[in-house]
């Protein structure tokens, strides 16, 4: 054709879609975080020591191809240990964010939807809640029930209670004057069936993105009890321990590096991905 310009369009594949959709800081935060759940889900497929026995010849052993992350001194490869501790670490923070959401969630949608003196009565509950310190409410929860890692994780979850129970509140209110919800309830609509079918799945959106953020922040906390020693006690080798014990050395500076370094970029990346989350919902 004649004067007329001819224009190639490229095909937008699915692949290229998401890369433009998805800023890169988000895209690496997704693998750091993929290879986190690696690792807790099959450590053995990454490593072929044994993170409880090492080699007394070996100990104090720079990082290197054969120890990626050095030895401690017992002579255990740092790597496997870190590896393998993150099971622990992870599944923890998992149960942490279960506990704070199934709990929370449920206080703050009942006190929201019905209103009155039930909702008076629960919101002075999380307002206790929200008045004490989570790390100090955890402190105090974990040393009632004994020092395992499994009983840090109920103590994060219940110090995150009230900051779930908060924002769910926040949000069954805000939905349950929506006109859909009125529209609902004008032709006929049980309190049940507005409940469940309209409010509950409006308002758990805001949770969710929560419970991401919360995530990293109870990978932080049980870290942190593990540090003080209120996990389990060696050789397990939760992030926390792992940092906690390599302080003693200061002549093996990657025994609390490589750890720290580790617990950092993971809850960095949950919480990259959180604000991500944040945006887009």
């Amino acid at each position: 054709m004649t004067g007329a310009a001819l224009t190639i369009r490229r095909p937008v594949t699915a692949g290229r879609a998401f890369a433009t959709a998805v800023p890169p800081a988000v895209v690496a935060s997704f693998i750091v975080l993929a290879v986190v759940l690696a690792w807790a889900s099959v450590p053995a497929l990454f490593t072929s020591y044994d993170p409880a026995v090492g080699v007394p010849a070996d100990k104090f052993l720079p990082p290197s191809l054969e120890h990626l992350f050095g030895t401690d001194q017992l002579g255990r490869d740092q790597f496997a240990r870190v590896v393998f501790g993150t099971q622990s670490s992870v599944l923890s923070a998992l149960v942490a964010v279960g506990i704070g959401v199934v709990v929370g969630g449920a206080i703050g949608l009942v006190a929201g939807f019905f209103a009155g003196w039930t909702d008076v009565a629960l919101a002075r509950v999380v307002d206790v809640l929200l008045a004490i310190p989570s790390f100090l409410l955890a402190v105090v929860i974990v040393s009632s029930l004994g020092f395992q890692t499994i009983n840090a994780a109920i103590a994060t979850g219940v110090s995150a209670v009230a900051v779930f129970a908060r924002v769910m509140r926040s949000e069954v209110i805000k939905t349950r004057r929506a006109v859909f919800v009125e529209a609902s309830a004008l032709q006929g609509g049980s309190r049940g069936h507005i409940l469940f079918r309209h409010v509950l799945p409006n308002a758990s959106r805001s949770v969710l993105t929560l419970a991401v953020l919360q995530f990293g922040l109870s990978i932080l906390v049980i870290a942190g009890l593990a540090f003080l020693g209120y996990g389990d006690p060696p050789p397990a080798s939760d992030w926390g321990l792992l940092i906690s014990s390599g302080k003693d050395y200061p002549r093996a500076p990657w025994l609390v590096l490589y750890p720290a370094l580790v617990t950092v970029a993971t809850v960095l990346s949950i919480n990259r991905i959180s604000r991500w989350l944040r945006k887009t919902s």
